[in-house]
């Protein structure tokens, strides 16, 4: 018991399980960008190697790996499910600037084409998506985190119906849209995109009309997964925050104020990293048993699984 490594607050409490996820022999991380759990408690780790989704069970497990396609390029990482009970994992390609949909081993299903808006996109003003959501109508919901800042709506079957957003920091406005998803915890389905560069999050309608900020506690934040009445977001700045239903704040995991800080981050040694630190967290899901695991911006790759006590 004495070795146990716990982080986290008195109301949530984790422990560091070391060693999770390893790819098998003869395959190795690129960046580790993405992460998302099924409702079996399998989790995908969505990375820039070769066979770029690899999938675990709940005990680190290797299962299965795939995603040839998605090498050198893979960055948004979703799971959604469909009112039928069936979940699909989309993906948004900043190499390709392609954004999928695909069944939970890989079978495409539907390709997204950039937004047909030569007011915003030309060859020098380059689309670059970043993340994927989906709302409860279906509705797809892509942001250009690393293009031109905007965000941009399409029906189910993939069909373009509006953008807004671009370069700035009034209200509306984006710099770096990096992470989109579906709040599902208001009484009507609202949108958070980590408006990174900003150092807050933005909330929308789904028409994409502004209704507010969250700007407290947060420190570059890259993604959301909404668990209960919670939201876990990954802060690239070396810490994943915990908001409760109200988007105050519960806790932060396994800061680390000195990793961001460093020379060469996030690419530094691994000598440098400890278990119960993070340097650059990317993605982050929480399983059904409350569970969390987190992916990193490291060239190798690195996921760490925290344990829940209480």
């Amino acid at each position: 018991m004495a070795n146990r490594l716990l982080i986290g607050s008195s109301t949530h409490t984790y422990e560091v399980q070391e060693g999770w996820g390893r790819p098998p022999e003869g395959m190795e991380y690129g960046f580790t960008h993405g992460i998302c759990v099924d409702s079996q408690d399998r989790v995908y780790v969505h990375h820039t190697g070769k066979q770029s989704v690899v999938v675990f069970d709940r005990d680190g497990n290797f299962l299965t790996s795939w995603g040839d396609e998605f090498e050198g390029g893979a960055h948004g990482f979703y799971l959604h499910t469909e009112a039928d009970g069936r979940e699909y994992l989309y993906f948004a390609d900043i190499e390709r600037a392609m954004v999928v949909k695909t069944t939970l081993d890989g079978e495409v299903l539907l390709r997204i084409a950039p937004p047909d808006r030569p007011d915003m996109y030309d060859a020098e003003r380059r689309y670059i998506p970043t993340d994927v959501c989906v709302a409860p109508n279906g509705d797809i919901y892509v942001s250009d985190g690393y293009g031109q800042y905007y965000v941009h709506h399409y029906d189910a079957a993939g069909t373009y119906i509006r953008s807004w957003g671009g370069w700035g920091s009034e209200p509306a406005r984006l710099i770096q849209p990096h992470g989109i998803s579906l709040n599902p915890r208001s009484a009507e389905p609202e949108l958070y995109v980590a408006d990174r560069r900003n150092y807050r999050i933005q909330v929308f309608t789904l028409e994409g009309e502004h209704k507010r900020f969250i700007d407290h506690n947060l420190d570059m934040p890259c993604s959301f997964y909404f668990h209960g009445d919670e939201v876990f977001i990954p802060d690239l700045h070396s810490r994943v925050t915990i908001l409760d239903g109200q988007d105050r704040l519960i806790t932060h995991l396994g800061e680390d104020q000195q990793a961001y800080k460093t020379e060469g981050w996030p690419n530094l040694p691994k000598t440098f990293f400890r278990p119960d630190k993070f340097s650059s967290p990317h993605g982050v899901c929480v399983d059904s048993r409350g569970d969390v695991y987190v992916a990193e911006w490291i060239s190798y790759g690195r996921v760490t699984k925290l344990v829940r006590q209480h």
